[in-house]
């Protein structure tokens, strides 16, 4: 018995060394069955520091989905003040937000090389002042998000609000 617990200790502890946790939550309750994650990031930021933070958990989301078996179909909506976060244009903005301007370039750079579709809405564009020629790279100006959110939720996509 003692041979059997001890080989069972050695084998919790190498897997901990590599990074693996016997323990490790997941989400397979939730994912049973699943096997798209079509999901809508609904983005109404106000401040960049928060909109840099909320693009890094999406990141993380698609990363969680691809490792536990579900192919990630995610789409960014980027509406309201949000709209000046995406932009080439930073004069808005003070120097000390230039790092979480810089954190949200990489963040769409990334999952842009991802598949991630991203639009920005012509109506918040058009209110901000913001000029969709310079917006980041990926970034696809539409009609209104309000409607492409009404699309998007009619085909089955999970609309997620993130303000």
């Amino acid at each position: 018995m003692k041979i059997v617990a001890s080989l069972f200790l050695l084998l919790a502890l190498s897997l901990t060394t590599l990074g693996v946790q016997a323990d490790a939550p997941t989400d397979a309750r939730a994912l049973e069955g699943v096997e798209q994650g079509r999901v809508v990031f609904d983005l109404n930021n106000t401040d960049p520091e928060m909109l840099a933070l909320y693009l890094m958990v999406i990141r993380e989301t698609h990363e969680d989905l691809t490792d536990q078996g579900v192919e990630p179909d995610m789409i960014l909506a980027f509406r309201g003040q949000a709209v000046t976060m995406i932009s080439e244009d930073r004069e808005r903005f003070e120097l000390t937000e230039f790092d979480h301007l810089d954190a949200i370039e990489e963040h769409i750079a990334a999952l842009r090389e991802k598949g991630v579709h991203m639009e920005s809405c012509s109506v918040a564009t058009r209110l901000f002042g913001v000029d969709t020629g310079e917006l980041l790279p990926g970034i696809e100006p539409v009609r209104n998000t309000f409607v492409s959110l009404t699309g998007y939720q009619a085909q089955g996509y999970a609309v997620i609000p993130i303000y």
